[in-house]
C-alpha cells in the first residue's frame, strides 16, 4: 500500500502492537503499522447523496455518478513542513460505494492540515495505462476513469439528471487534463502514531455552485479553454471539508450483510460505526439498518404499552445509566413478580450467538419479544400490543410507515424495529480501547491487572495469574459460551440444562461480556455479588468443585488462586478500564472522569429483557 514518507527521507515503520493487550486477542496484531483512512461522504447541503435519488432541496435533481481520482496525499506538521506520500493514488466512487482510501506509515507527531490532489500528476496522465497491474487504482478497468479515446484520466466525473423545459434531462461533467488538477488543502489538527480515520464530506452542491445547466451547458470534457471546466476545478477545490477525526479504524458495515437488499422506500441507511478491532460483524440481510427503523426501535424500547398494564418498558429493566442493566438483584415484572435472574447488560449484541443466561433464544429478533410475553416480566400478548399501538395516536403509525416503507403494525415489524435499535448498541470507547490505540495510558496498577488477566495460573510452570482470558478473551471480552464457574448453585435453576436437557449442562450459564462491568452490578446470573471485589474473591478462593466445573477452573489448586490483596486490587483496577465513558451516565462515577451523557443510539446503547 502507498505510504506516507518524510519529504527528505523514508520513515521507518512504527509497529502498532499494544504490548500485552493483544494477548487478550490471542496475540493477533490488529495493524502492523499506524494506518490513516479517509472516509469521504458525498453530500448535498448537509444530506448524504443516494445515487439516483432526488436531492432533498430539489427533487428534480439527482446524482447518479460522483467519481474522482485522488493523488499526492500530504500532511502538514506543526513546524510547517509536509509529510508527503510516495506513489499514493486512489479513486472514490459513489455508485460503487467505494468511498474510503488509506495510507500507512502515520508517524507519531502532531499535524495541522491535510492536502491532496483531485487528479493525477502529468507524468502519469501522459503515460500508458497498460503499465498498471490488475487491481491497481490506476488500472483503467479498476477505476473506470481513463479516457481511452482521448488519452489521460478523468479527474472527477459528476453525472445526473435534472428537469429541464423539455422534461427529464441529463448532465455529464468530466473534469480532466493537466491544467485542471484541483489542489485541496484542509485545516485539521490531529496526532499520528496510531490508527486514525479522517471523516471528510464532499458537497456536490458546492461543485455545481454557480453553474446553470441551461446557460452553461449540461456537459464538458474539459477541452482547452473550456470556462466550465475552470469553474468546476475552482468549485472542487473548496467542495471538501473535514467532518471529524476518530482515532480508530472502522469496519465496512456494507459488507456485513451476506446478501444486501434494498432499503424500504423513503428510508436512509443508518451509519453504524464499528471498530476494525472487533470481529467482523454479521447483520441480518432481511432487516437492513435504517435511521427510521432504529428511531422506531428506540421509541418502542421505551414504550410502556408493551406491558400488560402499561407500567413497564424494556428500559425499565435496562437502564441507560447502568449500562442498560438493572441495579436490582432481580427485576420486578409488570404484575409485581420478582424474577429469578439478573438482567443481563445490553451491549455488543450484534455478535451474540444466543441470548438469555441459558441461551434459549437463538436470535436477537426472537429474543426481543420473549420478555413481552413472559408472565413474570411484561405479561402481555403480542396481539394486544399490536392492538394498543394500532388504536393509538397517529404518530406511532406514521413511524412504522416511515421505517418499513408502508403502513401497518405487526409483531414481526415490532421485532425488527427493536432488533435494529439493539444492533446499534456498540461499546468500543473505553480507556482500555484508547490505550490500545495509543491515545491514553494505563496506570502501573492497571497494567499489572491486565497482566494478571491474561496470565494462566500454573504454579508448576511458575505462572501465577488470574486466568480470566479463557472465558473473557478477545476484544469483546466474552467467548459467548456456557460454563459452570464454580458457584454454589440453587437446585431450582438448572441453567443451560433447562434448554439442552443434558446433564452436563447443569449449572452452566452464558459468559457475560466484561465491557462496562464496573457499571453493571450486581453480578452473576442471580445477582449474588454486589461488587467486583466479591467477584474477584470468588475466583481467588471460593470456587466450588463440581463434576462439570469448567476445566480452566478445575485445573487450579484446590485452595484456589490465592491472589494477594495487591493483585486483587490491580485486577479490579484493570476491569474498570473497560468502562466506556460514552455509554452511560454512571461512567463518571465508576471511572472518576466527570459527567458524561448517555448515547442512546449510535455507537453504543440496548435489547429488551435479556435475562
Amino acid at each position: 500500500m502507498p505510504r506516507l514518507i518524510p519529504t527528505t527521507s523514508r520513515l521507518s515503520p512504527s509497529h502498532f502492537l499494544a504490548l500485552a493487550v493483544w494477548v487478550v486477542v490471542q496475540s493477533i496484531a490488529w495493524s502492523a503499522t499506524p494506518k490513516m483512512r479517509l472516509e469521504i461522504t458525498p453530500m448535498w447541503q448537509g444530506r448524504a447523496v443516494v445515487p439516483g435519488q432526488g436531492i432533498a432541496s430539489d427533487q428534480k435533481l439527482s446524482i447518479t455518478r460522483l467519481d474522482a481520482m485522488l493523488s499526492k496525499l500530504a500532511l502538514k506538521r506543526a513546524d510547517g513542513s509536509w509529510l508527503e506520500s510516495e506513489d499514493w493514488h486512489h479513486f472514490i466512487s459513489l455508485e460503487r460505494g467505494k468511498l474510503t482510501v488509506e495510507a500507512d506509515g502515520l508517524s507519531a507527531e502532531k499535524f495541522m492540515a491535510l492536502r491532496f490532489d483531485v487528479g493525477v500528476p502529468a507524468s502519469i496522465n501522459a503515460a500508458s495505462p497498460a503499465q498498471w497491474p490488475a487491481g491497481h487504482p490506476l488500472h483503467p478497468d479498476v477505476c473506470g476513469l481513463h479516457w481511452g479515446w482521448q488519452g489521460g484520466y478523468v479527474f472527477m466525473a459528476l453525472e445526473g439528471r435534472w428537469h429541464s423545459a423539455r422534461g427529464d434531462d441529463g448532465f455529464s461533467y468530466h473534469l480532466a487534463n493537466d491544467p485542471n488538477v484541483a489542489h485541496v488543502e484542509l485545516p485539521v489538527e490531529f496526532s499520528g502514531g496510531g490508527p486514525l480515520t479522517l471523516h471528510l464530506e464532499l458537497d456536490a452542491a458546492v461543485i455545481l455552485e454557480g453553474i446553470d445547466f441551461a446557460k452553461d451547458g449540461s456537459s464538458t470534457h474539459s477541452r482547452e479553454g473550456d470556462a466550465l471546466a475552470a469553474k468546476l476545478k475552482a468549485n472542487v477545490q473548496r467542495a471538501f471539508r473535514v467532518h471529524g477525526v476518530s482515532h480508530d479504524l472502522f469496519q465496512s458495515v456494507a459488507n456485513a450483510v451476506a446478501t444486501p437488499v434494498e432499503l424500504p422506500a423513503g428510508t436512509h441507511a443508518y451509519p453504524l460505526a464499528i471498530t476494525e478491532r472487533f470481529p467482523q460483524v454479521a447483520l441480518p440481510a432481511d432487516n437492513p439498518l435504517t435511521k427510521e427503523g432504529v428511531a422506531l426501535g428506540e421509541k418502542l424500547f421505551h414504550d410502556k404499552r408493551l406491558s400488560i398494564n402499561n407500567t413497564k418498558s424494556c428500559a425499565s429493566c435496562h437502564a441507560a445509566d447502568e449500562s442498560f442493566a438493572d441495579s436490582r438483584r432481580v427485576s420486578i415484572g409488570a404484575l409485581g413478580d420478582a424474577g429469578t435472574r439478573n438482567s443481563m447488560p445490553l451491549v455488543n449484541l450484534a455478535w451474540g450467538q444466543s441470548f438469555f443466561w441459558d441461551g434459549r433464544a437463538k436470535s436477537l429478533r426472537e429474543q426481543v419479544l420473549m420478555p413481552v410475553q413472559d408472565v413474570h416480566e411484561m405479561a402481555e400478548s403480542m396481539e394486544s400490543v399490536v392492538g394498543k399501538l394500532t388504536d393509538s395516536e397517529s404518530e406511532i403509525k406514521a413511524d412504522f410507515a416511515a421505517a418499513f416503507g408502508s403502513p401497518g403494525i405487526t409483531s414481526d415489524r415490532i421485532a425488527k424495529a427493536l432488533e435494529q435499535f439493539l444492533l446499534t448498541l456498540v461499546s468500543q470507547e473505553s480507556r482500555f480501547d484508547k490505550a490500545v490505540r495509543k491515545v491514553a495510558d494505563l496506570t502501573e496498577e492497571e497494567k499489572r491487572g491486565l497482566q494478571l488477566f491474561v496470565t494462566e495460573h500454573d504454579p508448576k510452570r511458575g505462572l501465577f495469574g488470574a486466568d480470566c482470558f479463557h472465558c473473557h478473551g478477545g476484544t469483546l471480552f466474552t467467548d459467548h459460551q456456557f460454563h459452570n464457574n464454580g458457584l454454589d448453585l440453587k437446585a431450582e435453576d438448572l441453567g443451560r440444562m433447562i434448554v439442552s436437557g443434558k446433564e452436563e449442562d447443569r449449572g452452566k450459564f452464558k459468559t457475560p461480556t466484561l465491557r462496562n462491568i464496573a457499571l453493571t452490578a450486581p453480578y452473576m446470573h442471580d445477582g449474588r455479588f454486589r461488587t467486583l471485589e466479591e467477584v474477584v474473591e470468588h475466583y481467588s478462593s471460593e470456587v466450588k468443585r463440581a463434576p462439570n466445573l469448567d476445566p480452566n477452573l478445575a485445573k487450579h489448586p484446590i485452595e484456589g488462586l490465592n491472589l494477594s490483596a495487591e493483585d486483587k486490587r490491580a485486577l479490579v483496577a484493570f476491569l474498570k478500564t473497560l468502562t466506556d465513558e460514552s455509554f452511560g451516565t454512571k461512567a463518571a462515577t465508576a471511572t472518576g472522569q466527570g459527567s458524561v451523557s448517555v448515547a442512546v443510539t449510535g455507537t453504543a446503547p440496548p435489547t429488551p429483557g435479556t435475562k
